[in-house]
């Protein structure tokens, strides 16, 4: 069995600890989640967390919104279901866990597709932050709430420059 590899990236929500084995990311840790030992080595020269590193400071500078990482996450058949579907939301967008429940195909499952989102081992990468309650309410996340709407704000941030409309050419100042 070959040991993970970890590092830990500073970022304005916190320290990220990040931990990759046999050539894909298996764990995001939050900065409140440091909790559970990882038994794992320095990353060395480890090219999967040099390159989530990488992906991730863009992320956070605002020049990325996407990720372009391998993943294995580890869980259930249903959670991963969720998180494949998670990896869909676009930055700077939005869901309620029902919606979430309904494009997997299980429409009265929503609560159980919280619990499935709680347990996502590689957070922002897979954007569980970009679930959210009915009705625009903020509600659960590994790293806390505060950090959930940091997340949000930051996304929306960093669109808001595509979102101005530019002035139009009409003398009377409507737009066309």
């Amino acid at each position: 069995m070959m040991t993970p590899h970890t590092c830990t990236l500073d970022t304005p929500i916190g320290p990220l600890r990040l931990v990759a084995a046999r050539g894909a990311l298996t764990q995001l840790r939050l900065p409140n989640r440091f909790e559970d030992p990882v038994e794992a080595e320095p990353a060395g020269d480890d090219r999967v967390l040099a390159l989530a590193c990488e992906q991730l400071t863009e992320y956070f500078a605002g020049t990325r919104d996407t990720f372009d990482l391998p993943l294995a996450p580890e869980g259930t058949p249903f959670q991963r279901l969720v998180w494949d579907e998670l990896v869909r939301i676009p930055h700077a967008t939005t869901i309620t866990y029902g919606e979430l429940a309904a494009r997997i195909g299980r429409p009265h499952a929503s609560r159980a597709v919280g619990l499935a989102n709680g347990r996502n081992p590689i957070a922002i990468v897979i954007p569980c932050h970009r679930v959210i309650g009915t009705g625009g309410k903020l509600t659960g996340y590994g790293g806390g709430l505060p950090t959930k709407a940091w997340l949000l704000e930051h996304e929306r941030r960093a669109i808001q420059p595509y979102l101005i409309q530019r002035p139009s050419s009409r003398s009377d100042g409507r737009l066309p």
